[in-house]
Protein backbone atom coordinates (compact mmCIF):
# COMPACT_ATOMS: atom_id res chain seq x y z
CA UNK A 1 0.00 0.00 0.00
CA UNK A 2 1.35 3.53 -0.96
CA UNK A 3 1.91 5.61 1.71
CA UNK A 4 -0.22 8.42 0.36
CA UNK A 5 -3.45 6.71 1.37
CA UNK A 6 -2.33 6.74 5.01
CA UNK A 7 -1.14 10.57 4.31
CA UNK A 8 -4.93 11.44 2.70
CA UNK A 9 -6.48 9.65 5.87
CA UNK A 10 -3.95 11.96 8.32
CA UNK A 11 -4.91 14.59 6.33
CA UNK A 12 -8.71 14.18 6.47
CA UNK A 13 -8.66 13.83 10.46
CA UNK A 14 -6.90 17.67 10.65
CA UNK A 15 -9.76 18.91 8.08
CA UNK A 16 -12.81 16.99 8.61
CA UNK A 17 -15.17 19.06 6.49
CA UNK A 18 -16.94 18.77 3.02
CA UNK A 19 -15.22 22.57 1.78
CA UNK A 20 -11.83 21.03 2.53
CA UNK A 21 -12.69 17.12 1.25
CA UNK A 22 -14.38 18.20 -2.15
CA UNK A 23 -10.94 20.50 -3.08
CA UNK A 24 -8.98 16.95 -2.17
CA UNK A 25 -11.86 14.73 -4.16
CA UNK A 26 -8.85 13.44 -6.53
CA UNK A 27 -6.76 12.38 -3.28
CA UNK A 28 -9.57 10.80 -2.36
CA UNK A 29 -10.22 8.98 -5.22
CA UNK A 30 -6.63 7.75 -5.66
CA UNK A 31 -6.61 6.50 -2.23
CA UNK A 32 -9.96 4.85 -2.93
CA UNK A 33 -8.44 3.19 -5.82
CA UNK A 34 -5.15 2.37 -4.25
CA UNK A 35 -6.87 0.69 -1.44
CA UNK A 36 -9.22 -1.22 -3.89
CA UNK A 37 -5.69 -2.84 -5.72
CA UNK A 38 -4.43 -3.81 -1.79
CA UNK A 39 -7.83 -5.77 -1.24
CA UNK A 40 -8.00 -7.08 -4.74
CA UNK A 41 -4.35 -8.73 -4.09
CA UNK A 42 -5.58 -9.52 -0.31
CA UNK A 43 -8.61 -11.29 -1.96
CA UNK A 44 -6.23 -13.11 -4.34
CA UNK A 45 -4.13 -14.30 -1.04
CA UNK A 46 -6.93 -15.52 1.24
CA UNK A 47 -9.28 -17.83 -1.47
CA UNK A 48 -5.95 -20.24 -1.84
CA UNK A 49 -7.28 -21.18 1.53
CA UNK A 50 -10.76 -19.77 1.65
CA UNK A 51 -12.08 -20.48 -1.72
CA UNK A 52 -15.14 -18.45 -1.20
CA UNK A 53 -13.38 -15.53 -0.75
CA UNK A 54 -12.41 -15.48 -4.46
CA UNK A 55 -16.21 -14.39 -4.57
CA UNK A 56 -15.89 -11.19 -3.18
CA UNK A 57 -16.12 -7.87 -5.29
CA UNK A 58 -12.69 -5.35 -3.69
CA UNK A 59 -14.71 -2.55 -4.81
CA UNK A 60 -18.00 -3.77 -3.25
CA UNK A 61 -16.02 -4.56 0.11
CA UNK A 62 -15.16 -1.29 1.09
CA UNK A 63 -17.05 0.75 2.82
CA UNK A 64 -18.75 3.92 2.41
CA UNK A 65 -16.48 7.16 3.79
CA UNK A 66 -19.52 9.31 4.38
CA UNK A 67 -20.70 8.98 8.08
CA UNK A 68 -24.44 8.78 8.66
CA UNK A 69 -24.33 11.65 11.04
CA UNK A 70 -28.25 11.71 11.61
CA UNK A 71 -28.29 10.32 15.07
CA UNK A 72 -24.94 10.84 16.28
CA UNK A 73 -23.67 13.61 18.11
CA UNK A 74 -20.27 13.86 16.30
CA UNK A 75 -21.48 15.74 12.96
CA UNK A 76 -18.01 15.31 11.08
CA UNK A 77 -19.15 14.00 7.80
CA UNK A 78 -16.37 12.15 7.23
CA UNK A 79 -14.83 8.89 8.43
CA UNK A 80 -10.91 9.37 9.04
CA UNK A 81 -10.47 5.61 8.16
CA UNK A 82 -11.17 2.72 5.17
CA UNK A 83 -12.60 -0.24 6.19
CA UNK A 84 -13.12 -3.40 3.99
CA UNK A 85 -15.67 -6.22 4.95
CA UNK A 86 -14.53 -9.81 3.38
CA UNK A 87 -16.43 -11.91 3.44
CA UNK A 88 -19.81 -13.61 1.69
CA UNK A 89 -21.60 -14.18 4.72
CA UNK A 90 -22.38 -13.08 8.45
CA UNK A 91 -19.01 -14.28 9.88
CA UNK A 92 -16.32 -12.84 7.55
CA UNK A 93 -12.49 -11.44 7.34
CA UNK A 94 -12.21 -7.14 8.22
CA UNK A 95 -9.22 -4.74 7.27
CA UNK A 96 -9.36 -1.00 9.01
CA UNK A 97 -6.78 1.47 7.65
CA UNK A 98 -6.41 4.48 9.99
CA UNK A 99 -2.83 6.01 10.38
CA UNK A 100 -1.36 4.04 13.75
CA UNK A 101 -4.59 2.51 14.50
CA UNK A 102 -4.64 -0.17 11.65
CA UNK A 103 -6.07 -3.46 12.44
CA UNK A 104 -7.01 -6.80 11.13
CA UNK A 105 -10.20 -8.86 12.82
CA UNK A 106 -12.47 -11.82 11.55
CA UNK A 107 -15.44 -13.41 12.84
CA UNK A 108 -18.96 -11.40 13.58
CA UNK A 109 -20.25 -8.00 14.90
CA UNK A 110 -23.64 -6.92 15.71
CA UNK A 111 -26.03 -10.13 15.60
CA UNK A 112 -29.90 -9.47 16.14
CA UNK A 113 -31.27 -11.20 19.21
CA UNK A 114 -32.20 -14.38 17.70
CA UNK A 115 -29.43 -15.22 15.66
CA UNK A 116 -27.05 -14.20 18.62
CA UNK A 117 -29.23 -17.18 20.91
CA UNK A 118 -28.66 -19.46 17.87
CA UNK A 119 -24.95 -18.88 17.49
CA UNK A 120 -24.40 -19.34 22.01
CA UNK A 121 -26.53 -22.08 21.38
CA UNK A 122 -23.81 -23.70 18.79
CA UNK A 123 -21.27 -22.92 20.88
CA UNK A 124 -22.56 -24.45 24.36
CA UNK A 125 -23.36 -27.60 22.47
CA UNK A 126 -20.10 -27.67 20.45
CA UNK A 127 -17.79 -26.76 23.38
CA UNK A 128 -14.91 -29.12 22.33
CA UNK A 129 -14.63 -27.82 18.96
CA UNK A 130 -15.19 -24.00 19.64
CA UNK A 131 -12.66 -24.60 22.28
CA UNK A 132 -10.54 -26.28 20.38
CA UNK A 133 -10.44 -23.48 17.73
CA UNK A 134 -9.59 -21.07 20.57
CA UNK A 135 -6.91 -22.92 21.84
CA UNK A 136 -5.10 -23.37 17.91
CA UNK A 137 -1.29 -22.06 18.70
CA UNK A 138 -1.42 -19.83 14.89
CA UNK A 139 -4.86 -17.94 16.26
CA UNK A 140 -3.26 -17.38 19.56
CA UNK A 141 -0.02 -16.72 18.60
CA UNK A 142 -1.77 -13.64 15.84
CA UNK A 143 -5.08 -12.82 18.06
CA UNK A 144 -4.51 -13.97 21.06
CA UNK A 145 -8.37 -14.34 21.97
CA UNK A 146 -11.73 -12.71 21.36
CA UNK A 147 -12.39 -9.28 21.87
CA UNK A 148 -14.76 -8.50 25.12
CA UNK A 149 -16.15 -5.56 23.93
CA UNK A 150 -19.52 -4.82 25.64
CA UNK A 151 -19.15 -8.17 27.54
CA UNK A 152 -22.48 -9.09 29.14
CA UNK A 153 -21.32 -8.95 33.36
CA UNK A 154 -23.96 -12.38 33.63
CA UNK A 155 -24.70 -15.38 31.14
CA UNK A 156 -28.08 -14.49 28.96
CA UNK A 157 -31.30 -15.82 30.08
CA UNK A 158 -31.71 -19.58 28.82
CA UNK A 159 -27.99 -20.32 29.29
CA UNK A 160 -27.03 -22.03 32.11
CA UNK A 161 -24.62 -19.92 34.02
CA UNK A 162 -22.62 -23.27 35.29
CA UNK A 163 -21.97 -23.78 31.49
CA UNK A 164 -18.41 -24.80 30.72
CA UNK A 165 -18.45 -21.97 27.96
CA UNK A 166 -20.17 -19.60 30.25
CA UNK A 167 -17.55 -17.12 29.50
CA UNK A 168 -17.85 -16.70 25.92
CA UNK A 169 -21.96 -17.00 26.06
CA UNK A 170 -21.74 -13.62 27.86
CA UNK A 171 -20.21 -11.88 24.59
CA UNK A 172 -22.24 -9.94 22.09
CA UNK A 173 -20.12 -10.06 19.65
CA UNK A 174 -17.49 -12.91 18.16
CA UNK A 175 -14.54 -11.12 17.24
CA UNK A 176 -10.96 -11.39 17.28
CA UNK A 177 -8.68 -8.26 16.75
CA UNK A 178 -4.67 -7.73 15.61
CA UNK A 179 -3.47 -4.39 15.71
CA UNK A 180 -0.96 -4.16 12.88
CA UNK A 181 1.25 -0.69 11.81
CA UNK A 182 2.01 1.74 9.29
CA UNK A 183 5.16 -0.13 8.62
CA UNK A 184 3.45 -3.64 8.54
CA UNK A 185 0.99 -1.87 5.85
CA UNK A 186 3.88 -0.22 3.80
CA UNK A 187 5.32 -3.47 3.34
CA UNK A 188 5.44 -4.79 -0.21
CA UNK A 189 4.66 -8.46 1.00
CA UNK A 190 1.23 -7.12 3.24
CA UNK A 191 -1.12 -8.71 1.31
CA UNK A 192 0.55 -12.41 1.69
CA UNK A 193 1.83 -11.41 5.21
CA UNK A 194 -2.05 -10.44 6.28
CA UNK A 195 -3.34 -13.58 4.78
CA UNK A 196 -0.94 -15.99 6.95
CA UNK A 197 -3.02 -14.30 9.85
CA UNK A 198 -6.51 -14.35 8.43
CA UNK A 199 -5.49 -18.03 7.56
CA UNK A 200 -5.59 -18.72 11.75
CA UNK A 201 -8.74 -17.36 11.46
CA UNK A 202 -10.68 -19.40 9.17
CA UNK A 203 -11.94 -21.89 11.33
CA UNK A 204 -13.39 -19.67 13.92
CA UNK A 205 -14.97 -17.85 10.60
CA UNK A 206 -16.51 -21.03 9.71
CA UNK A 207 -17.43 -22.50 12.83
CA UNK A 208 -19.45 -18.74 13.42
CA UNK A 209 -21.34 -19.66 10.13
CA UNK A 210 -22.33 -23.18 11.21
CA UNK A 211 -25.75 -21.83 12.75
CA UNK A 212 -26.68 -19.93 9.82
CA UNK A 213 -25.73 -22.17 6.17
Amino acid sequence: MKISVLHFLKDLENNNNREWFNDHKSRFTDAREELILFVEELIKEISVFDEEIGKVDPAKSIFRIYRDTRFSQNKDPYKTNFGANIGVKNAGYYLHIQPGQSFLAGGIYMLENDKLKELRNEISYNADTFQQIMNETSFRGYFGGLSEEEKLKRVPLGFDKEDPMAEYLKLKHFVAVRPVTDKELLEKDAPGKFAAMYKSLKPLKDFLNTPFR
